[in-house]
């Protein structure tokens, strides 16, 4: 017999030599870096549906997006992409 979810259970782990704390709650999961407050949140109901699935592809195809092309880029290359272009 399984035991009702009422509580918010924490479990450390080491995944490639950095240690995580899984939180197993009645909303989902969520997986932190130790000793950090941010980090992948999954709820159960997006789970069961298959949301979590198509939530994972997004993300990671905006992350490709958000990833700077040049990690040091100039003053001024920042203030022309933030000026409206032209049309």
């Amino acid at each position: 017999m399984a035991v009702q979810l009422e509580k918010t259970l924490k479990r450390e782990l080491s995944l490639n030599g950095q240690r995580y704390v899984l939180a197993i709650s009645p909303g989902g999961l969520k997986l932190t870096m130790k000793g950090r407050r941010k980090g992948l949140e999954l709820a159960w109901n997006d789970l069961v549906t298959g949301e979590a699935a198509l939530a994972t592809a997004l993300n990671a195809s905006l992350g490709q997006l958000n990833e700077p092309a040049n990690p040091n880029p100039s003053k001024t290359s920042v203030a022309a992409a933030a000026r409206p272009s032209k049309a």
